[in-house]
């Protein structure tokens, strides 16, 4: 790496030269009033050239988590030392974070579901490619940060397209025990970015309206690794989790769903591993006269879990994704270390 400066970063209305940092507050659509709708931005450009990675969080607008990880790697981290820019991106759905919802309040738009936008049409796409164009499009490669939807909670795990090259050696820098591999729904900001010429993959961590310290922090680490593998932050290492499934087909993975409503017990807790013809939950009346036992259809990992008891017939209780032999015998062995006293 040479010791000559990297190029600016531009945007409309905007630049940020090597060895500067600008938080701004980017102007994205307007209220019912005229009022300006803006999301932060905090981009720092080191003073060592390298690659431009932007992170992104609260698409959703109540999915907190990732909010801290984008928050603390822009303004907790010393960036004395960076080769290349980062462009933080905490909050992108302003309009659904203040109403505490997951989609734009405005006619209730899935912003992860327009971009890479169109100028021209739905208010969600005219947000959507504002903050492509100018934040998303100059990037080299894309974080995205998730949690589950309300009621629900995830396991931290990676979803990436690994058939994509570029996409893959992001999503495996990650440093993350389960990686869900696909292209993503169309509309979504991976895919889309990805399409573009931006490796970006999503973080699912954890449940809606609310910070997860542990997860928080690792999923910083999980950034961390990825600064490594791309020289953004050179004394660092590249982490390896310890073991690691890649899950590919629908036939790999199940969401299980009551046959039945009622109220939810669960029997396991997120990240569990569990066996085929284990008991995951059971549903019963308010009287508890009829029950409804859930069991594994196979051995497995719960990367997601129920959180609200409650449930229709039809509503998913848990995600379960196939472990091969040789990944659920180094589960078994992490779990029977973490176990010793």
């Amino acid at each position: 790496m040479t010791d000559t400066p990297g190029d600016a970063f531009t945007y409309d209305g905007g630049r940020v030269d090597p060895g500067e940092t600008q938080n701004i507050r980017y102007g994205v659509s307007e209220t019912y009033l005229g009022d300006p709708i803006k999301i932060p931005v905090t981009i720092v450009n080191g003073e060592h050239p390298g690659p431009t990675i932007f992170l992104s969080a609260a698409a959703h607008g109540d999915e907190l988590n990732g909010i801290e990880v984008v928050r603390e790697v822009a303004h907790e981290w010393d960036h004395s030392d960076l080769h290349g820019t980062l462009v933080c991106l905490p909050v992108l759905n302003v309009p659904g974070f203040i109403a505490q919802q997951r989609y734009l309040p405005i006619y209730d738009r899935d912003l992860n579901r327009s971009f890479p936008g169109d100028e021209t049409s739905t208010s969600a796409k005219r947000i959507a490619a504002r903050v492509f164009r100018n934040f998303i499009a100059p990037c080299d490669i894309g974080l995205d940060f998730h949690t589950s939807t309300r009621g629900r909670t995830n396991m931290l795990h990676v979803r990436a397209d690994m058939e994509d090259e570029p996409v893959a050696r992001v999503a495996n820098a990650f440093a993350s025990n389960v990686i869900i591999a696909g292209e993503g729904p169309e509309g979504t900001l991976r895919q889309e970015a990805s399409n573009a010429g931006t490796p970006t993959i999503t973080i699912e961590m954890g449940e809606a309206h609310r910070f997860q310290r542990d997860l928080i922090d690792e999923a910083l680490s999980g950034v961390l690794s990825v600064f490594a593998e791309f020289g953004v932050r050179p004394a660092e290492s590249v982490q390896w989790p310890g073991w690691r499934t890649v899950i590919g087909g629908w036939d790999e993975k199940t969401w299980l769903r009551a046959d039945v409503g009622g109220l939810v017990e669960m029997h396991h807790d997120v990240g569990s591993l569990v066996y085929e013809g284990d008991r995951i939950c059971t549903i019963t009346n308010p009287f508890k006269t009829d029950s409804d036992v859930v069991e594994a259809p196979f051995t497995g990992l719960l990367v997601g879990t129920l959180e609200n008891p409650l449930v229709y017939p039809g509503n998913p209780m848990c995600h379960l994704v196939k472990l091969d032999v040789r990944t659920r015998r180094a589960l078994e062995h992490e779990q029977a270390a973490d176990d010793r006293p």
